[in-house]
């Protein structure tokens, strides 16, 4: 005798016309179809417009601010935060001439381990207040990238979670079927009540 050999059901098996489909296994079908075209069309495209997106942010950031020489009015001593580890930038008050020649004074990131009457270098944004470095072009780029990847990301788990929120409510209707079936046509031990 020779050995049977399981059978495999085709991947689209509920394309095809069988009396054990039913109406919600064609709705799985087309909610399957449209999830995978999401996730090959759409993903890739919000991944791009995100990327693009936090890329022209950044630039648009980087061209706002402007660096400026300062004078730091006080010791910015290195200090230790947590576990021992040591900071190399630290919030010092700091005075510097705005483009305007008028003096202004505040607290801005500076180098650690430098005395009070140094040389610094202060941002500024179109205002003249003081604010952050703009991030480097290599590190805006990895920042575009992650955007990018995570844009990718939100997109596909949002069809997969809306495939598998599809798959559960159709699963119950095909049970409710199954129940009502099974109550039609006979007990669940094959013999029909008598």
């Amino acid at each position: 005798m020779g050995t049977s050999a399981a059978v495999r059901p085709s991947p689209l098996w509920r394309w095809r016309r069988s009396p054990l489909r039913r109406r919600e296994d064609v709705w799985e079908a087309w909610i399957l179809l449209a999830a995978w075209l999401v996730v090959a069309l759409a993903a890739p495209l919000a991944g791009v417009l995100g990327a693009q997106a936090t890329q022209e942010q950044l630039t648009q950031r980087r061209a706002e601010r402007h660096p400026v020489t300062g004078t730091l009015l006080a010791d910015s001593p290195r200090t230790a935060v947590n576990g021992g580890v040591t900071v190399d930038r630290v919030v010092a008050p700091v005075r510097w001439t705005a483009a305007d020649g008028t003096s202004h004074t505040g607290r801005a990131q500076v180098d650690a381990d430098r005395k009070a009457g140094e040389r610094v270098v202060v941002w500024l944004d179109q205002k003249d207040r003081l604010t952050t470095r703009p991030q480097s072009p290599g590190h805006a780029d990895i920042e575009a990238a992650f955007m990018g990847a995570a844009s990718f990301f939100a997109v596909t788990g949002a069809a997969a979670a809306g495939f598998y929120g599809a798959h559960v409510v159709l699963d119950r209707r095909r049970g409710r079927a199954w129940d009502a079936e099974w109550e039609r046509f006979g007990s669940p031990r094959g013999h029909a009540d008598r």
